[in-house]
């Protein structure tokens, strides 16, 4: 039996380190990488031989590669991208530059991991890169719109981009697209309780949906359809009514 070898940058917690459990199970060898990797340091997880933990900050090009490499140097068969930063409308206001770490991660981050990860598939003739965006990121550009939405759309454009180019080497690329997913993330930036997003899904059904999207090797995986439409209506609002929405 073929062992899949799985790099995760942004393993460490959330949808990304729900995604390593579950590459473990199957019997992957499965690289989890994160700015702190001492936060599963002590998981059983890490106990499996097979499932190694990286101190990697994604908008570092030149330690995004480094690990990269390393990883790739036994194989290197699926990178997903997880990692991602959000800041919201206060701490803007607060401090305009607090919207430059937004786009060094979702923007810059995703196109270093995906660089390094192209380079080491190629030489091999075969991978798959993954991104993991935001719904938001399908919200149609406006005055008023968010960097966060601004930088997801970016992050669609960078997937759907790499997916034409490497189409000749038998590299595919899936841009997973996800609404509200009950991750410790999202409930602390919602004061310890997320239950009132819409259509919120549990971490490990994201998890399920996402990993069947990289079975399939689908283009792009939109998850859940009700916030789904609910963003195609947005999109076909009058602008005054777009700029009535609260960040």
């Amino acid at each position: 039996m073929t062992v899949q070898h799985v790099m995760i940058i942004g393993g460490t917690s959330g949808i990304g380190l729900g995604l390593a459990r579950h590459y473990a199970g199957r019997g992957a060898r499965v690289a989890v990488c994160g700015r702190h990797p001492d936060k599963v340091a002590g998981l059983p997880l890490l106990r499996d031989g097979r499932v190694t933990a990286h101190a990697c900050d994604i908008a570092d090009r030149d330690r995004v590669a480094a690990v990269v490499a390393e990883f790739a140097a036994g194989g290197l068969d699926l990178l997903i991208v997880t990692a991602g930063q959000y800041t919201d409308a206060a701490a803007i206001a607060r401090d305009p530059a607090a919207t430059l770490p937004v786009l060094r991660v979702n923007v810059g981050g995703l196109d270093h991991a995906f660089s390094a990860g192209a380079e080491a598939m190629l030489a091999r003739g075969h991978g798959h890169l993954v991104a993991v965006a935001s719904i938001a990121g399908l919200q149609r550009d406006y005055p008023g719109g968010s960097v966060y939405s601004a930088s997801k759309r970016a992050a669609i454009a960078i997937g759907d981009a790499w997916r034409k180019a490497l189409a000749p080497f038998a590299i595919a690329v899936t841009v997973v697209v996800p609404g509200y997913v009950d991750t410790a993330r999202l409930r602390e930036l919602n004061g310890g309780d997320a239950s009132g997003k819409p259509f919120l899904m549990s971490e490990d059904e994201a998890v399920q949906r996402i990993a069947a999207a990289i079975a399939r090797r689908d283009e792009r995986c939109v998850f859940p359809w009700q916030m789904h439409a609910l963003v195609r209506l947005f999109n076909l609002l009058p602008l005054a009514l777009k700029r009535l929405r609260s960040k």
